[in-house]
């Protein structure tokens, strides 16, 4: 399918066209279209491709998807939502939705004991579309709901007045029309080596190349549902990669890390021989099978026999081995006969490489049988429905190439065997599947959070979830586990629902292995022992139990404590403990992406120990929809996110708490105005007795959001404690000085500068780093400030290496107020 139609907003008694268009041989020429999955009749809509409704009725609301088809198949396109609003209704009411940021610490708290205050947002919908545009194919010309209008609030905290700005109005306007990017790295799945430039494809056209350490970023081409992106090793040491990259509808950019499968040793075969290749005999296991190759079977593209020597790579990933699941091709999925595209369990994946053993040159085959081991199949029933399959890399869904069939066979001496036999042909396509449809389907709900306190608008969105379905215990103990399938859901506003196999009569049939990763970092998920706490998991008892719920480290302190396991245990309809969630059956998606927060979920959270920040502008930074254009906005520019940091050395017996406070410094509409606060508690250093390290993060000077002037934000650093600045790097004060006006540094409790307006580096202590996603900006920021370098990365502090400003500090007498404590109570006297 290569145009989906558009979600569209109509005022009753408008028309609405939909379009659809899909590619293949032959050429699609019939399609359908349904609304809320059923079909309508041709003769009355007298649709092909486009469908035009005129005089919308509200009753015509909902959701409409096209199929075409040929004698090849049939192929479905993703749904698109047809709003209808009655006349006078208005799409975007005036009023916000509630939104809550946390205030600093040293402002009251409510009756409730909470410091959140309710600053507004308005919800990005689709605004109404004009008359004008009723018949193109594209979206509405982009009109949303947005901010209208803010106002200025001061709040009174611990002796000063605190800004904020809070969303007084909402209104249509033009739509954010945010980059949606996928960034990350492509490394090999043994040695971590990275694919030094790669060629990167996009369908059949090639869009770029993976940089020296294997970095890569593409832009997601409008209208894509799904991005099916082949990454080649030029030098043919690994093979191709299709990989299904999941990205933030929304904009911004999401962080993947891409494993490629290292190609195995070619062996020389006689081409003029029967030859036989074990598929899966790595690692002292029983094979799961063999590739047959009869005499005579290798041919030349042109269709001439080859009988010399073959130089034969057959690479195989065995799903019995945990760790092959990164680097498996594709998202396991097929389109079946109505054009669904639904997922399939894989027994193990070949990819192979034939070629002429003086040329080199590659050569296909005929007829080959691939032999499968049934004893290597768990579940009974797959092996009535074993199936070989071939991937398409373009569109990343495998097709089938043939059934398997039962037959009986032995091997050699050792004992009989039943085999399943099925017959291919290697022509162009090289990566193989051994496969079966699986219809016991569900999903889980999962959502991720900024921190522990699991506050319903502390969401993160465009974190990546990755689910690994684990097969039934087989009774191994050197193989416990067999994993079926994988998937990665990008979490939205609302969470993601992630697909899963389940069953219905025994719970552990299917596990499921759960991980968070945000920017590559990874998320924590709640603790599973030494007490299971129902409330902080995010699923009530008793299905809890029945879900099994266990943290990796559950028996094992020292396991890290990024990922879950649950058992997909398929909700009983009939019993009401059961229908609110985590798993939701297949036929209930809508349900579960639409669940409250107080619904059942599973959670993984952000550990962000003694860290705060503040903005007056609020902005969630994993939404980048929520921008708003204001002179004292953090971040001036929603296309490109610029952090800077600072590093601070501190010489004392403690860990301390260090702030920037970011004012206006020079521009005429800011000066003096506060932008944010930033809270960071210093790193011990463990090679420095009584030495501890803070990477704080302040705001950039630059160009306001009007893009007209530059700012030299007023930036004050002020360490918590009975503290004196005793250093300041030399490089970094002789640029100061050097670019007037000098910032007044006469309290020797803190240091202020007018931020630099360049990206200076480590040599001056300052760390800045520009990305299309603010958290990731940040992120690599932070590695390269813990390591003192301009390009390296640790989350171990050096905190004597490319420092800016140094702060002794001592134990303070009792009673004695610090300087952070007098700026809390009396700022203005401080």
């Amino acid at each position: 399918m290569v145009l989906h139609p558009k979600a569209k907003v109509r005022v009753a008694g408008q028309e609405v066209t939909f379009c659809c268009k899909a590619s293949g041989t032959p050429v699609p020429k019939k399609y359908y279209w349904y609304h809320n999955g059923t079909m309508l009749e041709r003769k009355v809509h007298r649709y092909g491709s486009r469908l035009t409704l005129r005089g919308l009725a509200p009753e015509q609301a909902g959701t409409y998807h096209c199929k075409a088809s040929t004698e090849a198949g049939a192929i479905k396109s993703a749904p698109a939502q047809l709003t209808v609003l009655a006349q006078g209704q208005q799409s975007c009411k005036p009023e916000p939705e509630p939104s809550l940021v946390e205030l600093p610490g040293e402002c009251p708290q409510d009756a409730a004991g909470s410091r959140s205050y309710n600053v507004g947002r308005c919800p990005p919908a689709p605004c109404a579309g004009s008359r004008d545009n009723q018949s193109g194919c594209g979206a509405d010309a982009g009109r949303c709901c947005g901010v209208r209008r803010m106002e200025m609030r001061e709040i009174p905290c611990a002796g000063f007045l605190l800004p904020i700005k809070v969303v007084a109005e909402c209104g249509c306007g033009p739509c954010a029309q945010p980059r949606i990017l996928v960034q990350g790295r492509v490394t090999a799945a043994d040695t971590g080596e990275p694919l030094r430039f790669g060629q990167i494809f996009l369908g059949g056209r090639k869009v770029g190349f993976t940089g020296y350490k294997g970095s890569f970023t593409i832009e997601v081409p409008p209208d894509t549902q799904r991005l099916v992106v082949r990454f080649v090793d030029r030098q043919q040491r690994f093979v191709d990669a299709v990989k299904v990259l999941p990205f933030n509808r929304r904009g911004g950019a999401v962080y993947q890390e891409v494993k490629m499968l290292r190609k195995k040793e070619p062996v020389d075969l006689d081409g003029s021989r029967s030859n036989a290749i074990p598929l899966g005999e790595a690692s002292g296991r029983e094979p799961i099978g063999e590739l047959v190759l009869p005499s005579g079977t290798f041919l030349r593209p042109s269709g001439e026999v080859f009988k010399g020597t073959v130089k034969a790579s057959v690479t195989f990933l065995d799903p019995r081995d945990m760790a092959t699941a990164s680097a498996a091709s594709s998202d396991l999925s097929f389109a079946n006969t109505e054009g669904e595209i639904v997922p399939l369990r894989t027994y193990g994946m070949f990819a192979v490489d034939f070629r002429e053993g003086e040329s080199g040159a590659a050569l296909q085959t005929g007829p080959v049988e691939v032999r499968m081991d049934a004893g290597q199949v768990w579940m009974p029933e797959h092996l009535q429905k074993m199936k070989l399959w071939s991937l398409n890399p373009e569109t990343g869904l495998w097709e089938e190439e043939g059934v398997l069939r039962p037959a009986g066979g032995s091997r050699g001496k050792r004992e009989e065997r039943t085999f399943l036999v099925g017959n291919l042909e290697i022509r162009e396509r090289r990566l193989f599947n051994l496969d079966v449809p699986e219809d016991r389907r569900c999903f889980v709900k999962v959502r991720a959070y900024s921190n522990e306190k699991f506050n319903p608008y502390e969401q993160l969105e465009g974190v990546v979830i990755s689910l690994i379905n684990l097969e039934p215990q087989p009774g191994y103990p050197a193989n416990p586990r067999a994993w079926g399938r994988f998937d990665s859901v990008v979490t939205g506003p609302n969470g993601a629902c992630l697909p899963a196999f389940c069953d219905s009569q025994r719970p552990d049939a299917y596990s499921a292995y759960v991980t968070a990763t945000l920017g590559g970092e990874e998320l924590e998920a709640v603790a599973s022992s030494p007490k299971l706490n129902p409330n902080a998991v995010g699923v009530s008892q008793p299905y809890l139990g029945k879900l099994g719920y266990r943290r990796l480290d559950h028996d094992d302190p020292n396991l890290k404590k990024t990922a879950f396991q649950i058992n997909v245990a398929k909700p009983d309809p009939n019993n009401v403990d059961e229908t609110n969630g985590p798993i939701y059956p297949y036929r209930s998606l809508e349900e579960c992406e639409e669940a409250p927060v107080s619904a059942n979920h599973l959670r993984f959270y952000r550990v962000e120990v003694d860290k705060y920040e503040y903005n007056v502008v609020p902005f969630k930074e994993s939404d980048v929809t929520s921008w708003t254009g204001d002179y004292l906005s953090w971040w001036p520019n929603p296309q490109e996110f610029r952090a800077c940091f600072i590093k601070v050395q501190i010489e004392g017996p403690q860990e301390y708490m260090v702030r920037s406070r970011n004012v206006g410094g020079s521009h005429p509409r800011t000066r003096g105005q506060l932008y944010g606060l930033r809270d960071t508690r210093s790193v011990r250093d463990t090679l420095l007795e009584n030495t501890s390290g803070a990477c704080v993060e302040f705001k950039c000077s630059g160009m306001l959001f009007d893009q007209s002037l530059v700012d030299r934000t007023l930036v004050s650093i002020i360490p918590q404690g009975s503290c004196r600045r005793t250093a300041i790097n030399s490089l970094l004060r002789e640029y100061l000085s050097r670019h007037p006006p000098v910032a007044e540094n006469n309290h020797t409790a803190a240091f202020t500068m007018l931020a630099p307006v360049d990206p200076l580096g480590h040599n001056y202590g300052i760390y800045t780093v520009t990305d299309q996603n603010p958290r990731l900006a940040k992120e690599i920021a932070i590695g390269r400030c813990f390591d003192g370098t301009s390009d390296g990365f640790s989350r171990e502090m050096k905190a004597d290496t490319g420092t800016a400003v140094t702060f002794t500090c001592q134990e303070r007498p009792a009673g004695r107020e610090s300087f952070f404590q007098r700026l809390l109570t009396a700022p203005a006297e401080a």
